[in-house]
């Protein structure tokens, strides 16, 4: 019995000691950010928090090769403040841009990486007012590939991260066809009819947006306007 009480403590400090291990790793000391820009504007390509593109990133080293993934904002950017010095392997995916290829980078403390994409539609010379009982939106498009595009919209919301998947009310047309870069489309959201969303003396965010028909495309968009109503 005397062997079995000495054993136990023995075998509490080693498990204590392997503990304090574990719990020794450094912790992460970079940061990785950047913007998504148009590779013949420079502009921010303008993104859905919702559903929208992504980063995934796999860490070199490790047998695992575990993706990891980072959420692009409303606005383009991106951040991650908490990731290893280390190289990884980096993909944009599921984007509202031509698909582009992985790419090795090594981060090492405040580490800057901007991602020259090809939006698949501008929504060009966007201007949204509100006239009268109602909000106007008005915009032109220019595709940059060969499909159709499939819809346009304009979205209202309280919050600036408004678009497709977060707007409580919208206007939406079917268009299934290559459009006319000089053409002028206008998508009109009646406010009486949506008094109990769009209060009066209130103030919302609206945002028009267009989607090609390709697989996993998400909405191109100008950028929000915010109105007092």
């Amino acid at each position: 019995m005397k062997k079995i009480k000495l054993y136990i403590p023995a075998l509490l400090l080693l498990f204590a000691a392997n503990a304090c291990k574990i719990d020794n790793y450094p912790a992460p000391d970079s940061q990785l950010h950047g913007t998504f820009l148009d590779i013949e504007t420079n502009e921010p390509v303008e993104q859905d928090i919702i559903r929208g593109s992504t980063i995934e990133y796999i860490e070199q080293g490790y047998a695992s090769q575990t993706k990891q993934v980072m959420i692009v904002k409303n606005d383009g950017t991106y951040r991650n403040n908490l990731i290893f010095a280390n190289t990884y392997t980096i993909t944009p995916v599921r984007g509202n841009f031509v698909p582009t290829q992985p790419q090795e980078v090594t981060v090492k403390g405040e580490t800057q990486l901007d991602f020259k994409v090809q939006p698949y539609i501008r929504v060009k010379e966007a201007k949204i007012e509100k006239v009268g009982t109602k909000v106007v939106a008005t915009f032109k498009l220019q595709q940059t590939v060969i499909n159709n595009v499939k819809k346009i919209g304009l979205y209202a919301h309280p919050e600036p991260a408004v678009g497709e998947p977060m707007r409580t009310v919208l206007a939406d047309q079917e268009i299934n066809a290559v459009i006319d870069p000089n053409k002028v489309y206008k998508l009109e959201i009646d406010l009486p009819s949506n008094s109990s969303n769009l209060k009066t003396g209130s103030q919302y965010f609206f945002r028009v947006g267009a989607i090609i028909d390709a697989p996993e495309s998400k909405f191109n968009y100008a950028k929000a306007v915010r109105l007092t109503l």
